[in-house]
């Protein structure tokens, strides 16, 4: 396994002066935590219909959506009735995916209880830990609806929870510098990509989303 500045170096090799700007967004526990649960409910509900789907086409149907969705509020969307759900599918003006239109009433449940416990779902998401953020991948997969594989992973990014993601080129990374042979899907494997991850963490002190991102230079 390499050293992060061997990490740092090769990506700066490649993408040269403009690297820092290429390194995604994330916001400090603090802020995150601030953030509504409304709008969180609405980005997990857009990465989840963005999911086989062109984004711009989801993004530009968004508005609709939020009016189809009480604005996302996390109480109101529990207790959407099934013939409300079923309405829904009558609505030209959203993506008609009845599957995705039922998830959005089970993350909803899900929302909400997190905060029952936690204060705020936003609260439970800041406290959670980087060095077991695979931990928050799977509690996301199994107690949310349609957050499994990268989409779990790819509405923290959008929620701004400091996170890696393992896109095809990070998986490539990985493979060549031998910590998985295979993309990483059994909890074994992902705790062995914790482990590098986290070792690249305390060496830098940089964050999971920039040392992914660094990563994923270091293929192609």
């Amino acid at each position: 396994m390499k050293s992060y500045l061997w990490l740092y170096e090769h990506a700066l090799n490649q993408k040269g002066k403009a690297l820092d700007s290429l390194m995604p967004d994330f916001l400090p526990d603090a802020e995150l935590a601030q953030v509504p649960d409304s709008l969180l409910f609405s980005l997990m509900s857009r990465r989840i219909f963005r999911a086989g789907l062109k984004h711009s086409v989801v993004d530009a149907k968004w508005p609709a959506f939020e009016k189809a969705f009480w604005g996302f509020d996390p109480e109101k969307v529990a207790l959407m009735s099934d013939e409300k759900l079923e309405g829904l599918m009558q609505n030209d003006q959203i993506i008609r995916h009845w599957g995705k239109i039922k998830a959005a009433r089970a993350n909803a449940f899900f929302i909400c209880e997190m905060a029952e416990k936690h204060g705020s779902f936003a609260q439970w998401l800041a406290n959670w830990p980087v060095e077991s953020i695979v931990g928050l991948w799977d509690v996301l997969k199994k107690e949310g609806k349609q957050l499994g594989g990268n989409s779990g992973p790819y509405f923290l990014r959008m929620a701004g929870k400091d996170t890696f993601v393992l896109t095809d080129d990070v998986v490539g990374a990985l493979k060549a510098q031998g910590i998985v042979d295979r993309k990483p899907t059994a909890k074994r494997d992902l705790l062995i990509v914790q482990q590098a991850f986290n070792q690249w963490h305390q060496e830098s002190g940089r964050p999971m989303c920039h040392i992914s991102r660094m990563l994923s230079f270091t293929v192609g």
